[in-house]
């Protein structure tokens, strides 16, 4: 299954230009249930193998990355990673680029969680602290070392993002006027979101990797399914949605494919003539 706009069907009669990035959500793109899909992870060790730089934009947290994921990049198959929503990039050698909360962003996200009566975390680069438990989190921090349970995690340790659960009740914190604190919410889940800077995005942490390594953006390609994945659309040259992507990411995408388990991107790099 390959789906490309009237926008982009002019081009269709001749060999696209490869892309010098590809950036890849993880969740729901490249991965199921936290487990990267076999065809995936072999189309991602041929391209490799070609000059195309191969990069995650993932809103997940440093510190729960699957290890499926760190693996290839210390394999050296992943050139580089920007995790929570472009609010944290780096590769084997290091940061690239951080941009950690306030403390007058932490306070205020703080107050207005228990506000509305939110279980929340905040993630570091080391850990995810959850400001109360229940039994599901008990669970879960049970079987996950860097997950913890620290309601004052964030006054001694740099942050870089918030995220909130509903319990199934996504209309809580719909009245919050965010933009007055120059914070957004961001849902990746219709029972999650994440509360970030206004100006934090996978397109602000595209934009870091392609000024570390001198490519234009109009050059890169990205692969998403979510709300998060928005901006990164909107600045990508090539943006293409998934097959079970949002219908808000699918109106702004170049091109619509596949599921995974339709082999999705597989589809378009045949189109596009790369190796996969």
């Amino acid at each position: 299954m390959f789906i490309v706009d009237k926008a982009a069907a002019a081009t269709m009669d001749n060999k696209i230009p490869a892309p010098k990035i590809i950036f890849f959500d993880i969740d729901d793109t490249l991965s199921r249930n936290g487990i990267i899909a076999e065809h995936n992870q072999a189309t991602l060790e041929a391209l490799a193998k070609t000059d195309i730089k191969l990069v995650i934009s993932t809103g997940r947290s440093k510190a729960i990355l699957p290890e499926d994921i760190l693996a290839l990049l210390e394999a050296d198959v992943l050139d580089a990673i920007i995790c929570m929503n472009g609010q944290y990039s780096f590769n084997k050698e290091g940061i690239i680029s951080h941009y950690p909360l306030t403390d007058t962003q932490t306070n205020k996200i703080v107050l207005l969680c228990k506000k509305s009566e939110l279980i929340h975390k905040f993630d570091s680069a080391t850990h995810i602290a959850w400001s109360d438990e229940n039994d599901r989190l008990r669970e879960y921090n049970a079987i996950t070392p860097n997950s913890i349970l620290d309601p004052d995690y964030y006054k001694a340790n740099t942050v870089y993002q918030c995220s909130v659960f509903f319990n199934n009740q996504e209309e809580k914190m719909q009245d919050v006027d965010f933009a007055q604190d120059d914070l957004k919410l961001v849902h990746w889940h219709h029972i999650g979101a994440d509360i970030l800077p206004a100006e934090a995005s996978k397109a602000r942490g595209i934009i870091d990797l392609c000024l570390h390594y001198d490519i234009d953006a109009k050059d890169c390609m990205a692969f998403g399914d979510g709300m998060n994945d928005l901006e990164m659309f909107d600045l990508v040259g090539y943006a293409v949605a998934m097959g079970d992507a949002k219908q808000e990411l699918i109106a702004r995408a170049d091109f619509v494919t596949g599921t995974i388990e339709e082999y999705g991107i597989q589809a378009v790099l045949e189109q596009f003539h790369i190796a996969s």
